[in-house]
Order: C-alpha cells, then sequence, then structure tokens
C-alpha cells in the first residue's frame, strides 16, 4: 500500500485553443463541429494538433528511431515525487539562460538532495509569456527562440548522480531555445524518462513536498501527447 498526503491540488496544465505558443513548423490546433443541437440533439467537436503542443510529453521515440511509444508508460510510472527550481532571476536577465550546477548546489544547500526518481521542474517565469506566442517563443531575425532550459553539465549530473526521473518546465523545451542539438531531451528519454515542456502555475508550488499525476494520452506509437499535470502538494 502507498499514500499520498496532501492539502492542494495545482493544475500545471494549459487549456488549449487554436492560438497557443506553437513550435515553428507544427500543425495548427483546429476545432472543427461536427454535431450541434439543432441537428443532432448534442454537441460534438472534432479536434487536432501535433503531438508536441500545449502542456505535453515527449516519448524517446521522439529522438530515437526505436525508442518507446508514449502509449508505453505504466501507470505506475505516472504517479512521481517533484522538487521545483526556481531560476527566473536568471532568465530575466538572459533568455539563453541555462540551470547550472551552481544553482543546483544553491538549491540542495537550502533543502536537501533531490531525491532519487524524481522530477526536476524549473520555473523560469516563461509561463506568464504564454499568451503572447511571439514572446514565448521569442524568435530572432534568423528564425531561431531564445528561452531559458537545461544545461548540459546539469542534467548530466541529475540524472547519474541524483538518478532523477525526468524534467519539466514552463517554456516550450527543456533544452534552452538556442540549442536545436536536443541533448537534454535525449538524455532523459534514452533512459524511458519523462520530459514534461509548457508547464504552468509553477509558482504555486512551493520547492519540495510535491507529488505529480500525469494523464498522458495513449496515442499508439506517439512521439509524444498532449498531457494533463496535477501537483499535489
Amino acid at each position: 500500500m502507498k499514500t499520498i498526503n496532501y492539502s492542494k491540488i495545482i493544475d500545471l496544465t494549459h487549456q488549449i485553443h487554436p492560438n497557443i505558443p506553437l513550435w515553428p513548423g507544427d500543425p495548427a490546433v483546429e476545432f472543427k463541429t461536427v454535431a450541434d443541437f439543432s441537428t443532432s440533439g448534442y454537441y460534438l467537436r472534432q479536434f487536432s494538433m501535433g503531438e508536441h503542443s500545449g502542456t505535453h510529453i515527449n516519448s524517446p521515440k521522439s529522438f530515437y528511431q526505436a525508442g518507446m511509444g508514449v502509449d508505453h508508460y505504466s501507470p505506475e510510472s505516472c504517479i512521481l515525487p517533484a522538487v521545483v527550481i526556481d531560476i527566473r532571476e536568471k532568465a530575466i536577465l538572459n533568455p539563453d539562460s541555462t540551470l547550472t550546477l551552481n544553482d543546483i548546489e544553491k538549491w540542495e544547500n537550502q533543502h536537501h538532495f533531490i531525491p532519487e526518481n524524481s522530477m526536476v521542474l524549473l520555473y523560469t517565469g516563461w509561463q506568464d509569456k504564454w499568451h503572447d506566442p511571439a514572446a514565448f517563443l521569442n524568435l530572432d531575425q534568423q528564425g531561431k527562440p531564445h528561452f531559458p532550459g537545461l544545461g548540459n553539465d546539469a542534467i548530466q549530473f541529475l540524472t547519474e548522480q541524483r538518478r532523477i526521473q525526468g524534467v519539466g518546465i514552463d517554456t516550450h523545451g527543456v533544452d534552452p531555445g538556442f540549442d536545436d542539438s536536443f541533448i537534454i531531451n535525449k538524455q532523459i528519454l534514452k533512459n524511458n524518462g519523462f520530459v514534461l515542456e509548457n508547464l504552468t502555475n509553477l509558482n504555486q508550488l512551493p520547492p519540495t513536498g510535491i507529488t505529480l499525476i500525469l494523464g498522458i494520452i495513449k496515442l499508439t506509437e506517439g512521439s509524444g501527447s498532449p498531457v494533463s499535470v496535477l501537483a499535489l502538494i
């Protein structure tokens, strides 16, 4: 038997609508009414969107041809402890900021070692830009995005020394926007871990004492899917 104690539930999921920020080249979010009360007696819509739009999870199949699809995460694996690391001060000064080993050391000195098999959520403050797609993606003149993410040394430490289960962030990618190698994603996903992107309401979470519940849409062999993320505090 396992017990989860909590006093509050925070929804970390953005609502889906046609005007959400989209990664360059991703398909549009579309809704089409296929039944309404006047003709059918009930209301029904068809919707379509990319697997990596809105608040979503990336699966290993995103970056590894033989990787696991999003439909293979077990129910047991979708309930995880989490911690939050706040790097807003850095992100305000520099949109290309990354989580560093020094940031992790400072956090652990204030709290405790990051527990094994936990999720590390990076709060950059970027969630406040969600309703302005241009500001959220922050594309330069060459079309390259600029937003904060995790650094290479940090993710290597977290996976090898702290043995975390995954990472999440309030930007469009756990890799900083300027880095198109996607090394952070690859480092986590090669071990069938979890990558959560476009989270929100991270300002309502404490640094520790969090349990995440992930509601994955099990798209067959999906490279990812929209996801509902609830935080139990």
